[in-house]
């Protein structure tokens, strides 16, 4: 068996999943755009993802993301990949099988540190697919991709805590049944830099929480939306701190790991149905007496689409495999690598797939104008671009630091 075969588990959920896609999916997307628009409410529940979703269930197809056989098929970073990125080729089609974040973050979240309370209260109804959750992280006022910055105030008030701050791009938190957030915060100033943040299980009705506005992602009022959240005076009972006081950034970056590899795995699929798409066009557009595809920039374009695509999906499969043989923490590079590449290279390619569409590409008749606001979008999310360049260049550069340190000792 090579390092990156897939086990013969793995092989019967890809089997069953490209069946589910081809009869189910692909043939909803157009039902899920039509009730999309009939309701005119950008964040409508459209009846036909209910319908997905219980045939999702039927094939066993469901909460495929969860690591832990109690809630899920218990598959391996490595085993879920593939079909990641099958479903990364719909909009959809992840939240059809229960596997869309910012729900999946959250479900793993309860799981380790949640209280009995809070997974009977939330965890359950999240695998059942019943409910939605967000996660507050993001601010306005301050630079959120250093978690440090986090100025939303949790202060201790007896056996509560109360909070006051504000938050925005709380993705899910627009959704018909989103039901609860995980908010992150401040609750000792003077700790240690790592040390002063919490997070807190918080209803999304409680009091003193407003939900002020969706903040549109090029001009897409997405339907899950990514809301501007203000809270004002909110009590938190104690017993609602996930895993301690102090332990915010702490769950952060258990949470973010496995959240940026699913992200880019979901980019490698949507990069799969960008080339497709552009093939396509290029076979039956015919300009200046022969098909667009015997032009040879066009020709070049799908050669390095293809070339691409295959480096940043074993460059994915080996994070994959870190992550489930040594560890998150020891996979970091890896995972800040993928993270970096996968939205990149998937950008250029539908990029490339629009131009060969001409003005179609840039329409909503065809899925690559949101295909390319979402992955532009996720050059930012769960950490920007740049964070993660420096965090693979400080620990490059320190192993060549140790080595001038010990040559000197």
């Amino acid at each position: 068996m090579s390092l990156f075969e897939m086990s013969d588990r793995a092989k019967k959920y890809q089997a069953d999943l490209l069946e589910f896609m081809d009869e189910h999916i692909y043939p909803a997307e157009a039902v899920y755009d039509e009730q999309m628009r009939a309701s005119g409410d950008p964040h409508f529940h459209p009846p036909i993802l209910e319908e997905l979703k219980a045939e999702a269930r039927r094939r066993g197809l469901w909460n495929l993301f969860h690591p832990h056989p109690e809630w899920g098929p218990g598959l391996t970073n490595l085993e879920y990949a593939p079909l990641a990125e099958i479903m990364g080729r719909s909009h959809i089609a992840s939240e059809a099988c229960n596997c869309n974040a910012p729900d999946t973050g959250n479900m793993e979240v309860l799981t380790l540190f949640g209280s009995e309370e809070h997974k009977e209260k939330y965890l359950k109804p999240l695998l059942d697919g019943t409910m939605a959750s967000a996660f507050a992280m993001t601010e306005p006022r301050v630079a959120s991709s250093d978690a440090t910055n986090i100025e939303l105030r949790m202060e201790r008030d007896g056996d509560a805590y109360v909070l006051n701050g504000r938050k925005w791009f709380a993705s899910n938190a627009m959704h018909k049944n989103c039901k609860v957030l995980i908010v992150m915060g401040k609750t000792d100033p003077t700790a240690a830099p790592h040390r002063q943040q919490s997070m807190m299980v918080v209803p999304v009705d409680a009091p003193g929480v407003t939900v002020v506005r969706n903040l549109p992602v090029f001009g897409y009022a997405d339907r899950e939306g990514h809301a501007e959240i203000v809270f004002e005076n909110v009590r938190v009972p104690a017993k609602d701190v996930l895993k301690g006081e102090g332990e915010g950034f702490a769950i952060s970056q258990a949470r973010l790991g496995p959240g940026r590899i699913h992200h880019c795995m979901r980019a490698i699929g949507a990069a799969e149905r960008a080339l497709e798409l552009m093939c396509r066009r290029a076979q039956s557009r015919v300009t200046f007496g022969s098909p667009v595809a015997e032009r040879s920039n066009i020709q070049d374009w799908i050669a390095e689409a293809r070339i691409d695509i295959e480096m940043i999906r074993l460059l994915t499969l080996k994070a994959a495999y870190l992550m489930d043989t040594v560890g998150n923490k020891e996979a970091r590079t890896e995972i800040a690598a993928i993270k970096v590449a996968a939205p990149e290279i998937a950008l250029k390619i539908v990029d490339r797939a629009i131009q060969v569409h001409g003005g179609a590409g840039v329409t909503d008749d065809f899925p690559l104008a949101m295909m390319y606001a979402h992955l532009r979008t996720l050059r930012l999310a769960d950490g920007p671009d740049e964070v993660h360049k420096r965090a693979i260049a400080r620990q490059e550069l320190r192993q060549y630091r140790d080595a001038a340190t010990a040559a000197v000792n």
